[in-house]
């Protein structure tokens, strides 16, 4: 029984892994579309500042679906969830929802909620990264 559940899981993660995949690839279609929209919309080919903003966010949105996938693969590895490979979208997310915020537009105390999320990720990532190097030095700072 253990074994056709262990069967079902690798077949639900490879199909995860190949949906999360198509997803990123039309996030990239979907930015190269965009960057040759703003482009060719823009006057003297330079995208206006909202613009650019727009595609900062996209491509996060890029790198974002790329540090899933790579947790996919280190769990179909290791069979562990890699804590390093979260916090890194997490903060990555983070990012992203600065980049693309209108600070005019949001209640008081929103940026100071955002900062104290960064900063408490970043930490957990230093933590989480220290604490790999004390266990094996030999340990690069990412593993691939």
């Amino acid at each position: 029984m253990l074994r056709h559940l262990d069967t079902f899981e690798r077949a639900l993660t490879y199909t995860l892994l190949f949906m999360l995949a198509g997803v990123v690839l039309l996030a990239i279609v979907e930015l190269a579309w965009i960057i040759g929209k703003d482009i060719m919309s823009s006057p003297i080919f330079l995208p206006g500042i909202e613009e650019l903003l727009g595609l900062f966010g996209q491509f996060l949105l890029v790198l974002i679906g790329l540090e899933l996938i790579h947790s996919v693969k280190v769990y179909i590895e290791h069979r562990v969830v890699h804590l390093e490979a979260v916090l890194a979208v997490a903060i990555i997310a983070v990012a992203r929802k600065v980049v693309v915020l209108e600070p005019k537009e949001l209640p008081e105390g929103t940026l100071l909620g955002i900062a104290a999320l960064a900063l408490a990720l970043s930490i957990g990532y230093f933590l989480v990264q220290r604490s790999r190097r004390e266990e094996d030095p030999t340990v690069p700072k990412r593993a691939q």
